[in-house]
């Protein structure tokens, strides 16, 4: 299965307020919007594509509750970019004070709020090339670190502002000190 983008702009720009409603009446599609207010539905995952997610959202879990350095977030969380885009990362964090600086109306709707960390895993029915400007206009809106995982050919892609992507190639684990302090991510589990 593959996303759908819809441009209704002809006929009705959506508000935010809109979009999150239309996103509360229909709890069981997942809906983003692009910079230019289209809406992109996307399909579920597959199940070996949610059993990956679910190992990686556990790590960071797991992480997170140890060192209490930030907030953990799934698929299914939506975040306003500056840039205007509604996405959804497969696994978001973001340190606890810029959290707290949040409203709580804010942190209840789609915290509008670049994430400083988020991970995008790459499903069979995902274009590399659509996922790769996604982790690019994430970077662009300010995250400090993305990883693109590509669990059939075994490769990450480093997105992080002012830097070339870097590629790696059937890495064993993924660390990052600056943003993500103690995290290592054990990539054996995914590659099987």
């Amino acid at each position: 299965m593959t996303a759908f983008t819809i441009n209704f702009n002809s006929v009705i720009e959506m508000t935010d307020e809109q979009f999150y409603q239309l996103c509360g009446a229909n709890p069981e599609i997942k809906f983003e919007r692009n910079t230019k207010g289209e809406l992109i539905i996307m399909p579920p995952t597959g199940g070996e594509t949610g059993r990956r997610n679910v190992e990686i959202s556990a790590d960071f879990v797991t992480w997170n509750r140890s060192t209490r350095l930030g907030v953990c977030f799934d698929s299914s969380t939506g975040f306003k970019l500056p840039n205007g885009a509604d996405r959804s990362p497969d696994v978001a964090w973001i340190r606890q004070d810029r959290w707290d600086a949040l409203t709580p109306e804010q942190q209840e709707r789609f915290p509008p709020i670049a994430p400083d960390f988020v991970l995008e895993l790459l499903s069979p029915s995902d274009r590399l090339k659509d996922v790769q400007a996604k982790l690019k206009e994430y970077v662009d809106s300010g995250v400090k670190l993305g990883w693109l995982i590509d669990p059939q050919t075994r490769k990450v892609e480093v997105y992080c502002p002012n830097c070339a992507i870097e590629i790696l190639e059937n890495p064993a684990t993924l660390s990052d000190e600056t943003v993500l302090p103690g995290f290592v991510l054990n990539l054996e589990l995914l590659w099987t």
